[in-house]
This record gives C-alpha cells, structure tokens and sequence, in this order.
C-alpha cells in the first residue's frame, strides 16, 4: 500500500499541475469561441491537431527509453547526457526542415494562406522538445512540486498573451490609436496570437527549466545510443498511431468532409474541437496519472509481486474515470455553457462517445505496463498500429457521410479495441490479476446509469429536476462502490477513516 500511497501522491501533484494547467487553459475556450468566428476556431483546431503528432517526430520515445535506462544509478547521468545531445541535434535539424518546407506543410494542413503558422508551430514544438528530457528528469527524482510550478506558470503566460492581443490591443486600438503598444499589435493576424502566445509560454518554461537542462555534459556514448534507439523506435511507431488515434482527426475531418464550402469545413472541425474539449476531465486525470505511473510501475518492477501493485491500481483507476464519466455526461447542460459559440452545441453528441473513448485509452495505458517493463516495445507499435488503421478506414469511409459523428465513433472502436488487444496479449506475456469482470462491471454500469438519465429528461421536467436525479444516480454509484470495495478503501489513509 505505501507503493500506492506514493503514486498517489505524486499523481496528486502531477494533477494539481495538468489539471490547474489545462482547466486553466481550458477557461480560454469560451473565450476563444466568443473571439473567434467558427473557421478560425477551425484552423486553430487543426495545427493543434498536428502539433502532437509532430513532438512525437522531435522526441522520438526518449522520455520512456529515459525512464527504462536510468534504472542503473551509476548510468543514470551517462544516460541523460547521451539522450540531450541527441535531442539537441534532432530538434535544430527537424526545426529548420520546418521552417524550409512552411509553405509544404502549410498546404498538406489546408491552412494554405498561412505559412507562418507552420513557422511559430515549429518553434513552439522545438522548445517542448527539449523541455521533455528535464520534464522527465523532475518527474524520475520524484519532484513534482517543481514539475507543477513550472506548468502552471507556463500556461498563465500563455494566458496573458492571448489576452493581451486578443483583448487589450483591439481597446487601445480602438481608444488609444497611437499608442506605443500597438507596434507589438497587428489586428489581421487574429487567431495567429494564440500560437504566440502559445511559444511565448514554450520559451518561458524552458528557461524555467534551464538549470535541469543545462546539468548535461557533451558526452555521448554511442553504444548506448544504440541501445536506447533499439528501444524507442517502436516507442515512435505507437506514438505515431497514438496521435493518429488521439488528434489527427480533426485533420482528417478537413480533408474528407463533404461541406458545401471551405469556411463549413473548419466550422465543423472547430465544433468537433471544441466538444472533443468536454471530455477533458477524463483526460485531465489520464495525463496526471501517465506522469506519476511510468517511472513508479518501472521501480515497482525491483520489488516483490509487482503484478499484485499493478491490478489494485488499476482497480482505483477504473473507478475513478468512471465517477468522472458520470460527472460530465450527466451534467452535460452544463458543460455546454463552456462552449460560447451557441451554434457549436450541435455536437454535444460526440461528447459521451469520447468520454468512453478515453476511458478505454486510460485504462489501456494502464495495461501498456506489460510490454514496457519486458523489452517488447515492438508489441505497443503493432497494437497501436490496429488502433491507426481502424481510426483512417473509419474516418475515411464514413466522415463524408457522417461528419465529424463518424470521428467521435472511429476513437471509441480504435481505443476500445486497442485496450482489448492489449489486456489479451499482456495477460500472455506477462500476467497481472486485474479485476476485470468486476472492473468492466463497473464500467457497463455507468453506461447504463447516463441511458436512464437521458430517457428521464425526455420527460421535459425543470432542469433542476434533471439535475437533481443526475445528482441521486452519480450518488447512488459512488455509495455502491464504496460498499463493493470497503475493505480497498478502509486501506486509504483520508477516505478510510470514514469507512472503518
């Protein structure tokens, strides 16, 4: 239990900082969906799409092959220093492949008329890139208060900026035409301020940063850069197919959608993005858990039984993205309001598929565990290539017909599949007593739960009725798992107390 304790711990941090960080950043989206028309939202949309996909390219699995070789504490700044080196030179030579073929990549995104959101992309993604190596470095030392200040801080620049040129600059100009300030400003580059704002913030953290980062020496050991490519490059094939999975569809939706006009297009993509940001909760506590979960499963390792530590976090896992689900399906006329565009609301349908979606995803993260800790990195690459190919041909064969439905379905089958796929093959390789009838159980449950909420509001009761009885279901769940799971619970040191 202290091994869980810890990871708790951590994950606590990492999510204070993911959650404070992205609620933070996800406050600017009924902004930007009042500040900008539905087509820039769009375009914003897509490069946000292709940003992931690309780090993937710059970072190449380093922070994972980090976490697996520095395991030996007598390579651990060997290792460091041979992973920065490299990352240094593969990002000066990706970035300016970048900025060489701006106007290529510009055409390939549909953003044709603006190359120089491929030029601020680049750099944006170019001081992420060498961020990830320190980033990883906090993380394995165990220091996520650090960690968290220094997301926090980057994301309230980012704010700041956005705010700055999208809401100070337009009054001075309006009020104040000849102000100082406005040779910082230009109205016509509108959405483009975000992506500024976005590589003020890059800059920003990576100065923050500069006393990990720059801790390396130029030593670089070829053997083991051997050693850690063998490792990672399949991590850069699951990568690729996880972003495919994960974000590459709203640049799939541009390209495939069937809208009378190319303003419709992004006008679809920018409301398939800003429903997409709804299940954020879900993905919130995913990426905090991520931060804590893979340099903790890879120590855990060392010690005694470690499948035993593996199947009980799995178990408090399931349970809390399921009590997450219910808290944003069932409140959904709520979560809408985030959402300032009103004509957007009409894909608020995607938005329960999605969370189902990243729940399977989370819970496939969690069983990714098996082929990381046996060297079978290659086994993540086919597993996550099922997921890539299932994600295209779904897309490919229904968005002109369904639209941005058709993505939402794509995810849900391509990340239910992969976590079936995964579960199966691990439980081979290398077993863990997971609960999993009991934990899909659970997950069936709440399905069913969020059905009879939305025959109840067929009803056309007051809102606060439908409200009132969401409450009463998301209640009535919480209090039959403590129930189940009593003895589990009891074992906590906060929630315990009250349980004994």
């Amino acid at each position: 239990m202290s091994g869980i304790k810890k990871l708790a711990g951590q994950t606590i941090w990492y999510g204070a900082s993911s959650i404070a960080a992205r609620f933070l950043n996800y406050l600017l989206t009924p902004y930007l969906t009042l500040k900008l028309s539905g087509a820039a939202y769009g375009d914003m949309t897509i490069i946000y799409s292709a940003i992931p996909f690309l780090n993937v390219i710059f970072t190449y699995g380093l922070e994972t092959a980090y976490f697996r070789y520095v395991q030996k504490k007598e390579h651990e700044e060997e290792v460091y220093n041979t992973a920065t080196v490299s990352l240094i030179i593969t990002t000066i030579s990706l970035t300016s492949l970048m900025i060489l073929f701006k106007t290529t990549f510009a055409g390939i995104l549909r953003i044709d008329e603006h190359p120089e959101y491929i030029t601020w992309s680049a750099f944006i993604i170019a001081f992420d890139s060498l961020a990830a190596l320190a980033f990883a470095r906090l993380r394995y030392e165990g220091r996520p208060r650090k960690f968290a200040a220094i997301r926090i801080a980057g994301i309230l620049v980012n704010i700041a900026v956005t705010f700055f040129f999208l809401s100070v600059c337009p009054s001075i100009a309006e009020k104040h035409p000849h102000s100082f300030l406005l040779y910082f400003y230009d109205k016509n580059i509108g959405v483009g301020y975000v992506f500024i704002a976005n590589l003020v913030q890059s800059v920003i953290t990576f100065i923050l940063l500069r006393k990990e980062f720059f801790s390396f020496k130029w030593k670089f050991n070829g053997q083991l850069w051997k050693q850690i490519m063998i490792y990672s490059m399949p991590l850069i094939i699951a990568g690729f197919g996880g972003i495919i999975n994960e974000t590459f569809d709203r640049i799939m939706l541009a390209w495939w959608s069937i809208a009378p006009s190319q303003s419709e297009v992004k006008f679809q993509v920018g409301t398939y993005g800003a429903c997409y940001k709804l299940s954020i909760l879900i993905t919130l506590f995913i990426q905090a858990f991520r931060m804590g979960a893979e340099p903790f499963f890879f120590k855990q390792a060392q010690g005694e039984n470690p499948q035993r530590i593996y199947a009980r976090v799995m178990k408090f896992f399931v349970i809390t993205i399921c009590v997450m689900f219910l808290f944003v399906a069932l409140y959904l006329d709520i979560w809408k309001h985030f959402i300032q565009n009103p004509k957007m609301w009409v894909g608020l349908k995607v938005v329960p598929i999605l969370l189902l979606a990243n729940m399977f995803l989370g819970i496939y993260y969690n069983l990714s565990i098996w082929y990381k800790l046996t060297n079978k990195t290659k086994a993540g690459a086919w597993i996550t290539l099922i997921g890539a190919a299932l994600t295209l041909v779904i897309n490919y064969l229904f968005i002109p017909r369904y639209g941005y439905l058709a993505c939402a379905w794509a995810t849900f089958v391509c990340y239910g599949t992969m976590m079936v796929v995964s579960f199966v093959w691990g439980q081979k390789a290398y077993r863990v007593p997971y609960a999993w009838k009991k934990l899909s159980t659970y997950i069936v449950i709440v399905v069913l739960l969020y059905f009879i909420h939305l025959l109840f509001a067929k009803l056309g009761l007051n809102v606060w009725v439908n409200r009132g009885f969401a409450s009463f279901l998301l209640l009535a769940f919480i209090i039959f798992v403590l129930n189940i799971e009593r003895k589990e619970f009891q074992r906590l040191p906060v929630i315990g107390r009250f349980l004994r």
